[in-house]
Formats: C-alpha cells, sequence, structure tokens
C-alpha cells in the first residue's frame, strides 16, 4: 500500500464562514472548502488522491492566507496568482483552467464555457467538472451559472454563491443573475 499523501489542513475566517484549506509542503493549493461542507471536501479529496491521503493540521502560510484576505477585502485580482495543484482527469483540469480565465465581476454559462473549450456539446460534462472542483473560489466555479442566467448549484450553497458574486459587482437579481448584466461577452 502506499504512503499516505501528506497534506496540511488550515483555517481562515471570513466574511461568510470558515474557510478550509488543504495545502501541500510547496504552500500549493489543493483544495479549498467551508468549514460546514469539510464532508464534500473530503469526499473530493478521496476521489482526487484516493485513501492515502493524510491531512495535519497547520496554519495557512502568508502566500495563501494574504491573498484570499485581500480579495474579500476588496482586492478581487489578489486571488488570481495563488498556486493550485489538483489531480483529475484531463477534461476537468482543462475544464478548471478554463475557470480562472473568468474575471472577478462577471459570470459565464455552462453552454459557453463549453463553447470556450471547443466542446460544444459537452455542456453536462462540464457542469459535472465544474461541480468536481475541489478548489472553489480560486478555481472560481461560483462564476458560472445557468443558460436562463439563473443561479445554479455550488458547493459551498447557493447564499454563498449569492455573496461572492454579489462581492465581485455582479448585479443580481432575486434567486438569479439580473439579466445579462454581468455576463461575459464572448464575441
Amino acid at each position: 500500500m502506499p504512503a499516505p499523501v501528506p497534506f496540511l489542513l488550515g483555517t481562515l475566517p471570513t466574511p461568510i464562514g470558515t474557510m478550509l484549506l488543504v495545502f501541500d509542503e510547496d504552500a500549493a493549493l489543493r483544495a479549498l472548502d467551508w468549514s460546514d461542507h469539510e464532508d464534500r471536501m473530503r469526499r473530493l479529496l478521496r476521489l482526487h488522491y484516493g485513501t492515502a491521503c493524510a491531512l495535519h493540521e497547520a496554519p495557512p502560510p502568508a502566500v495563501l492566507r494574504d491573498p484570499i484576505d485581500a480579495y474579500f477585502a476588496g482586492d478581487l485580482g489578489a486571488i488570481d496568482g495563488v498556486a493550485v495543484r489538483h489531480n483529475g482527469t484531463a477534461f476537468q483540469r482543462e475544464v478548471w483552467a478554463a475557470l480562472r480565465h473568468i474575471p472577478a465581476g462577471t459570470t459565464l454559462s455552462y453552454g459557453a464555457l463549453a463553447q470556450r473549450l471547443g466542446r460544444d456539446k459537452a455542456v453536462r460534462a462540464v457542469g459535472l467538472a465544474n461541480g468536481a472542483n475541489p478548489v472553489g473560489l480560486v478555481v472560481p466555479c461560483h462564476r458560472v451559472i445557468g443558460a436562463n442566467a439563473s443561479l445554479t448549484g455550488y458547493g459551498g450553497g447557493l447564499e454563498r454563491k449569492r455573496w461572492l458574486l454579489a462581492h465581485e459587482g455582479v448585479a443580481l437579481e432575486r434567486g438569479a443573475v439580473g439579466g445579462r448584466q454581468g455576463m461575459l461577452d464572448l464575441g
């Protein structure tokens, strides 16, 4: 049996709950979730790294903590340079890389994301990859919405998704992203 992959687990208070950060010895982010969704985070870690994954508590390093704190303080681009490493299929990694190119303050539909990847018919697969993203916020899956501009699922809960989008300046209506305002123009 292989030796467990050693990861470090730290917490960070945010305006929308306690954040859990899983990182490696090089301070690359491996998973990010909210304390009330720890079971989901651990399930994704097992899915991506197998049962041979050991978490040891440690304070988050400044290279992770400072950009996330800055993001919540209003510097929305601060998290763009945070190093992430994740296991997943080649397709999942392709989707997750594309998510990092959706600028703060904009949203993109699952269909538009599939088109951006040159896979027009892979809308459901894009949605599944988005849902399996272990590094929410930094890999901004919260910026992906339904084709009708409605808020759709988010691993951290729809209220957090709504808060994050509003924090980034996306105009929201009750239960949905308002019209096309805030939508990323692909033209």
